[in-house]
């Protein structure tokens, strides 16, 4: 019976010691910046698992300090007796900015220590000894780290920096091969640029239709035809015209009903589709190019004078090419009259005299390119000048530089001016379409 009486105390006693928490060494201090100020802010205090001294297991976790007028305290379990590889990661963080951190090494104390005494230093230099080496982390360690990788493009073998990349059959990132000037495609291999191997489909936006506009004239040509004919959209002072109900289109031809011919003044847009064609050198297939568009000078001058000019180069132009030219002038001044004037090359497509009270004047023309030059049909009108047309024929010859000049000048000497406002000259490639 006395056996039996003194194994059961040391039992109970043994469980309520298994059941106790770990000890705990309070760490206290007064923590000061190097002005002599107190430091406020918080204390991240990380660990990993690890087994204290009375065999507790302590589980991976972290704590948070805060740090009021430079006082921290906290309480933790000793790690200088626990195993092997235990220590505190601590970061001090203020404003929302991490600004230091350093190494915890705590041995057991019933008395509170300082930071110098837990802080883990080199034996001369001061410095923080780096954290003990703690074994290789997995990536499926990781939570969430494979299905990033997994969700980003692999760097493939021929990966270069500064080329064109392209995905390769792999479902990784390569690097494309070949000259700067050559054509990437979508396959990821690279060559000459010709786009008479690779016809597709192009678009016209923008193109004014050819034709008088004088209140009977319903017939307007564009440069293509559109393909397919429900691509064009007609635009009739801004407002979309319908096809089969305000006009009718056979090839490039628009045909307006008789309610809905364009009047005098109206403008006319149109955008639409072409079909994959070929035929085509130097750029886009049916795009309009733009050979020059400026604003011009102003003279006072009373012989014609240069108010701005655009110089086509040789053999740029050729047959089947359709130029569009746009100009606008302004007079300042109302007692004087003026003449404004357009060439194509030697050929004066417009010259007309303006009264003293337009202030502005303004107007378009159109050159079709053929073998032995040009026919060209032009509108111009003024704020008080009557619209008036023109047409004819250009044999300015195409393989010399030719220059499309615009002039100007005032009936008699005065301070008065006339200025070129704006002058535009657009080339609509020739094309075939078989």
């Amino acid at each position: 019976m006395r056996i039996r009486c003194g194994i059961a105390p040391l039992a109970i006693l043994f469980a309520f010691a298994m059941q106790a928490a770990p000890p705990l060494t309070t760490i206290e201090d007064v923590l000061y910046k190097a002005d002599g100020s107190r430091f406020s802010g918080v204390a991240f205090i990380e660990w990993k698992s690890f087994q204290a001294a009375d065999f507790s297991s302590i589980a991976t976790q972290r704590v948070t300090v805060t740090i009021l007028d430079g006082a921290i305290r906290v309480r933790l379990v000793p790690t200088t007796n626990a195993s092997a590889g235990a220590y505190y990661s601590v970061r001090y963080s203020s404003d929302g900015r991490v600004l230091f951190d350093e190494i915890w090494a705590v041995p057991p104390s019933a008395s509170s220590l300082k930071l110098r005494d837990v802080r883990v230093l080199s034996g001369s230099g001061g410095g923080v000894v780096p954290p003990p080496a703690i074994g290789e982390v997995q990536e499926a360690d990781v939570v969430g780290l494979l299905d990033d990788l997994a969700a980003r493009p692999l760097m493939g073998p021929g990966y270069a920096p500064s080329r064109a990349a392209y995905i390769s059959e792999t479902g990784a990132l390569e690097a494309v091969s070949g000259s700067l000037s050559d054509c990437v495609r979508v396959d990821g291999t690279a060559g000459p640029c010709d786009v008479t191997t690779t016809p597709g489909p192009e678009f016209v936006d923008g193109e004014a239709p050819a034709g008088l506009i004088d209140g009977s004239n319903a017939v307007f040509t564009l440069a293509s035809a559109p393909s397919p004919a429900a691509s064009l959209q007609l635009y009739r002072n801004g407002v979309l015209q319908k096809l089969g109900l305000d006009y009718t289109l056979a090839g490039n031809a628009i045909t307006f009903a008789t309610a809905s011919a364009p009047q005098v003044d109206d403008v006319l847009l149109s955008s639409y589709r072409l079909a994959g064609i070929s035929g085509l050198s130097g750029g886009g297939a049916g795009l309009p190019q733009v050979l020059c568009s400026s604003t011009g000078t102003s003279t006072t001058s009373t012989s014609l004078a240069s108010l701005g000019s655009c110089t086509v180069p040789a053999g740029v132009l050729r047959a089947g090419d359709r130029v569009e030219i746009r100009f606008s002038y302004s007079h300042e001044g109302a007692s004087r009259g003026f003449t404004y004037e357009v060439r194509w090359g030697n050929t004066a497509i417009v010259s007309r005299g303006a009264a003293a009270g337009d202030a502005y004047v303004a107007g378009h023309a159109n050159a079709g390119v053929h073998s032995g030059g040009a026919q060209w049909d032009l509108e111009s009108w003024g704020t008080s000048l009557a619209l008036a047309a023109g047409i004819g024929n250009a044999s300015d010859s195409l393989s010399s530089p030719l220059v499309i000049g615009f002039l100007g000048k005032l009936a008699s000497s005065t301070s008065e001016t006339i200025t070129l406002r704006n002058f535009t000259v657009v080339r609509y490639l020739a094309v075939s379409n078989p």
